[in-house]
């Protein structure tokens, strides 16, 4: 089975967490952490601000990874590097999403998450 491996933005503003939802795809309208793929000769850092960046149009600071899961998609395996991250600069624009919420931690479990994106919920603990 192939492996993906894809970086993911927990981003914070205050006591609310950035969620946004699929437009496309076989999952589309469930619920993920934005980000996406490293390219080759990225650190995941940088692969983060960059798809950041493309998806939302924001600058963000990447900081520190919250967890790693990993997930048997039915056609990959996928590996999911997670950090904290808060907005340097801009405000979201959704470019490929559907939809997007700022969410508090004990919202968290009102979207429909995408399998591997629900595994990161545990380790969010802001309280």
């Amino acid at each position: 089975m192939k492996t993906i491996q894809v970086v993911a933005a927990i981003i914070l503003r205050g006591d609310l967490i950035f969620a946004t939802q699929r437009g496309y795809g076989d999952y589309k309208d469930r619920w993920e952490f934005p980000g996406g793929k490293i390219e080759p000769g990225e650190t995941p850092q940088q692969a983060l601000a960059r798809e950041i960046k493309e998806e939302l149009d924001i600058d963000i600071f990447v900081g520190d990874c919250l967890t790693t899961v990993d997930y048997d998609y039915p056609t990959f395996h996928l590996t999911m590097q997670c950090f904290w991250c808060r907005i340097l600069e801009g405000e979201p624009v959704l470019k490929e999403h559907e939809s997007a919420q700022w969410l508090s931690q004990d919202a968290l479990d009102t979207v429909d998450w995408l399998p591997a994106d629900r595994l990161v919920l545990p380790s969010i603990n802001m309280k």
